[in-house]
């Protein structure tokens, strides 16, 4: 078994408010929950209306699937236009 979790630190420039930003980051999660078989929560920068931070579960019997598609939902975020990727980190477990 093998555990991957995926961190993104987002930067979310079009927010005014914490509204704005609870819309994109709920837009953000309900797109990456429906297509990929993965958890998704936010961890980090709640209080924040231009940052967050998300955090991406998967579990799966096979460490090279699992860091595959971590890797294709960072690049999925990067084409965001919602949403800035400022960093991520990918650790498997």
């Amino acid at each position: 078994m093998v555990v991957g979790v995926l961190q993104l630190h987002l930067a979310v420039p079009e927010a005014m408010s914490l509204k704005d930003k609870r819309r994109a980051i709920k837009g953000l999660k309900d797109r990456l929950g429906g297509r990929h078989n993965i958890s998704v929560a936010e961890v980090d920068d709640l209080d924040e209306h231009r940052s967050s931070v998300l955090a991406v579960a998967m579990v799966a019997n096979d460490r090279r699937f699992t860091d595959s598609c971590l890797s294709k939902i960072v690049d999925e975020v990067r084409d965001q236009r919602s949403v800035t990727l400022v960093d991520y980190n990918i650790e498997l477990f």
